[in-house]
């Protein structure tokens, strides 16, 4: 590419020196230099000085911006490209030559007259100090600084038709990729001339020899389009042509251009000046211009001579390829440099290649037809090339993986060299012609193939073959419970009796056959007679003890005996409490993307007897089986770009609750408590994975009906039981990257 771009350097020398000499045979003047002196009131004499007789010139002024230009026929020059003056009304002057043409501007700083003499072989060119610019009445903001890199040639301007000979056929607005403003003035013809100026939060657009119909002479309001335009009018102008008013919001960057037969608006945020960068560009890609601003207004320009004026501008190198020819005619205002260079290629079919500060300009075909010839060269010398036999070691991977990597990793992979279906055909990362096969004993790859892949390659395993990154998984799981359990009872009988003088015995008390506290042996259940056929163990009238598993955890009785009466009483009480708390810890380290499983604990085994009658242990076969009880840990970490860590995680606690008895023998319960779950968590943090809160609140009365619900004395008459628990699971998880130094 380079070695190109440099014959084409060298064939635009030459050819620009036999044009130069052919011009000067023809009898073409120089313009040697050109220098300056100050005068009194500051007023600037410019002496351009050439090498024979003075050509013609044609001398054209502008006024936004206010320049002189002199356009000098058949003149090449050797003068400076700019000189910066600053005097007066003096700003600077500049020369420039393309096409047989030398072209000088004189940069005012403001509008000033001047007067032209030809002294000898040199143009005296008198500018005047000019008037000193009026203060506005409220100062518009700030604008970019417009470099100017071409003047109006009235010779070239535009033609302005006759009043009514183009109208304005369509008026439409656009948001752009970057959020800027377009406004699209699209004519029934050619030839419109549109100008543009900013005054303050406003752009004007003007075009005198246009009309505008009534339809479109209306108001659009966008603000909707969320871009610094927030409105556009339209109207007839009260002298003729169409005036258009852009309102705009914040400080704004306008650039305008025309297109044949459509004239475009782009407003857009102001943002601070960059160099213009030369990165390429995806397809999908929108581009950003950031260039130095420059405005182009011509007719019927030579493309070259263009391309010359976007060189000066740009300060860049510019090489246009002997089949850029033809014209242009551009409206180019306020528009970077690089945004022009793009608007002007494509209108023209043109492309361009950048290496470092030369751009290369050339018809698309071209561009691509020499692009495709450097791939066929390359590919057959790829062909051509000889192999090469190169052993690479494996450190921490498998020669057979990256073996299996370099040969399918390719989805459009196709075996075969020459022989098998033609030059260019590659295999996955090697040639049409390489081969990789590994040797497991040394785990080495043995490769066959081109000096450049095999060096491709040796840079590709040196990328794979790096130590896997470990990380330390911690996890917690904890189990706390509390437990409550309050019981209160009553036991009490009481026993009377009467004998009448006639013999008749009257006695009250509980039921025969009843247990008694006082007179009767603990735990008895029976009952004896008296002489006379009364029973003397009468039993109990409430019999509601405090349940509890064991006995009592305290009781208090007392009696009252009499002659014919007795009286006994028992209160009981029992409260417990539990706390308890359980903490597992399992802790693994793996690789990353390597799945890691630790367990703990038991395997509970158990008989069965399966066939003979009811399965007994007498007439069935027996058979061990086995449940884990265990504490497990599995997980497949990996670990992002960023540094964190995605854990694909299950976490099982479990334990024996009991046997469950059936026919053929006695079955394990277990209590299960699990976690199955995907979590993205940052190195070095904890993170609760999940937990279970259960709460079992039991009350219960046992009473006599009716009397038990009397207040107080119904105390005597019921016995409570209020049992609570609480059980509380969490789970936590800390992952750890033990070699994150690692690059």
């Amino acid at each position: 590419m380079r070695h190109a771009i440099r014959c084409l350097l060298l064939l635009l020398l030459l050819a620009g020196t036999g044009f130069g000499q052919a011009a000067l045979a023809a009898g073409g003047s120089t313009l040697k230099d050109i220098n300056y002196t100050t005068l009194p009131g500051g007023s600037v004499q410019l002496h351009l000085n050439f090498s024979g007789a003075v050509p013609q010139p044609r001398i054209f002024t502008t006024d936004n911006p206010a320049r002189i230009a002199l356009d000098f026929a058949n003149t090449d020059t050797t003068a400076q490209r700019h000189t910066d003056i600053g005097q007066g009304a003096t700003s600077g002057v500049s020369a420039v030559s393309a096409g047989g043409r030398t072209r000088v501007i004189v940069e005012l700083m403001r509008q000033a007259s001047y007067q032209s003499a030809i002294e000898g072989d040199s143009l005296v060119l008198t500018v005047a100090a000019g008037s000193a610019p009026q203060t506005a009445s409220a100062p518009a903001p700030a604008q970019r600084s417009v470099t100017t890199a071409a003047i109006i040639d009235p010779s070239k301007r535009l033609p302005v038709t006759a009043e009514g000979g183009i109208s304005v056929t369509n008026i439409d607005f656009r948001r752009g990729a970057n959020g800027q403003g377009r406004v699209l003035i699209s004519f029934s013809g050619p030839g419109a001339d549109a100008q543009m100026h900013t005054i303050g939060d406003k752009v004007e657009v003007s075009i005198p020899n246009a009309s505008v119909p009534s339809n479109l002479a209306q108001r659009l309001d966008t603000l909707d389009f969320a871009t610094p335009v927030q409105s556009i009018a339209t109207r007839a102008g009260a002298s003729g042509g169409v005036q258009m008013t852009i309102i705009t919001k914040g400080v704004v960057d306008p650039s305008a251009y025309q297109d044949g037969n459509e004239y475009v608006v782009e407003v857009a945020a102001k943002k601070s000046d960059t160099t213009a960068g030369g990165g390429k560009l995806a397809l999908d890609q929108t581009p950003v211009y950031t260039g130095k601003r420059a405005t182009f207004n011509f007719q019927d320009i030579p493309v070259r001579s263009v391309l010359q004026l976007i060189a000066d501008t740009s300060g860049l190198n510019i090489v246009a390829s002997d089949s850029v020819t033809g014209s242009i005619t551009l409206r180019l205002v306020n528009v970077p440099w690089d945004q022009a260079l793009d608007v002007i290629l494509r209108s023209k079919g043109l492309d361009k290649r950048r290496d470092g500060n030369v751009i290369w300009i050339a018809p698309q075909q071209e561009l691509s037809k020499y692009e495709e010839d450097l791939a066929t060269a390359r590919m057959k010398a790829e062909d051509n090339a000889p192999l090469i036999t190169t052993y690479i070691p494996i450190s921490y991977g498998k020669a057979t993986d990256i073996a299996k990597l370099l040969t399918t990793g390719s989805m459009q992979s196709n075996g075969g060299g020459a022989a098998a279906g033609g030059a260019g055909v590659a295999r996955g990362f090697l040639s049409a012609r390489g081969s990789v096969s590994y040797d497991e004993r040394t785990n080495t790859l043995l490769l066959n193939d081109t000096a450049e892949k095999t060096e491709q390659i040796r840079k590709l395993v040196a990328v794979l073959d790096r130590p896997v990154q470990q990380v330390l998984i911690e996890s917690r799981i904890v189990i706390a419970s509390d437990s409550f359990t309050r019981a209160l009872g009553v036991q009490w009988g009481a026993y009377a009796q009467r004998i009448n003088p006639s013999g008749q015995v009257i006695q009250t008390g509980g039921g025969a056959g009843g247990t008694t506290l006082g007179w009767n042996t603990p735990g008895s259940t029976t009952s004896s007679s008296g002489s006379n056929g009364v029973s003397t163990n009468p039993g109990l009238v409430v019999n509601l003890p405090a349940a509890s598993s064991n006995s009592p955890a305290g009781a208090l009785g007392f009696a009252i005996l009499g002659k014919n009466y007795a009286l006994d009483l028992e209160l009981s009480a029992s409260q417990t409490e539990g706390n308890s708390e359980i903490v597992a810890s399992p802790r693994v380290i793996t690789a990353n993307q390597q799945e890691a499983v630790i367990r703990q604990g038991q395997e509970i085994g158990y008989v069965t007897y399966q066939g003979g009658a009811g399965s007994s242990s007498s007439t069935g076969t027996a058979s061990v089986q086995f449940k884990d009880a265990v504490l497990q840990l599995k997980v497949l970490p990996t670990i992002t770009a960023d540094n964190r860590v995605y854990l694909a995680i299950t976490v099982n606690k479990d334990s024996l609750a009991s046997y469950l008895q059936t026919p053929q023998g006695q079955v394990p319960n277990i209590n299960t408590q699990s976690v199955n779950t995907n979590v993205l968590v940052d190195n070095g943090q904890t993170v609760v994975l999940g937990g279970i809160y259960e709460v079992d609140k039991t009350n219960s009365v046992t009473k006599v009906p009716g009397l038990g619900d009397i207040p107080i004395v119904g105390t005597l008459f019921r016995s409570t039981n209020r049992n609570n628990s609480k059980a509380e699971l969490l789970i936590f998880v800390t992952p750890r990257i033990l070699n994150d130094s690692l690059q």
